[in-house]
């Protein structure tokens, strides 16, 4: 799979485990770390833990390597490093403190449905 199609393949892997706002972000243009950010929002901190599981394991599963994960526990953000993807799942609390999206509100904003 492209970074593309890797980090589309985790927002939907996210939305069918019921994470809502789920959104990709091409940051390729504006980073030097990363191509594309997935964020994501879970309704609970059980939730926010079970997402950051199922989604290594798909990851795994497909041949992708989630090299480190920061946040665990109950810090309302868990950060998974997959190298040219990020995917960050928050809180919605966290998500609304700390404005991923209109920090890199420049960049693509890739619709996940138009690529089934």
């Amino acid at each position: 799979m492209t970074n593309k199609e890797t980090a589309i393949y985790a927002a939907k892997q996210l939305v069918e485990k019921k994470a809502s706002d789920v959104a990709v972000l091409d940051i390729s243009g504006r980073s030097g770390f990363a191509d594309f950010f997935v964020i994501a929002t879970a309704h609970s901190l059980r939730q926010l833990a079970s997402l950051c599981d199922e989604l290594d394991d798909r990851l795994t599963m497909e041949g992708v390597n989630v090299r480190h994960v920061e946040g665990k526990g109950d810090s309302g953000w868990i950060l998974m490093d997959c190298g040219d993807i990020i995917v960050n799942l928050f809180t919605a609390e966290q998500r609304e403190h700390y404005q991923i999206e209109k920090i890199w509100g420049d960049c693509e904003r890739i619709e996940i449905e138009d690529h089934e």
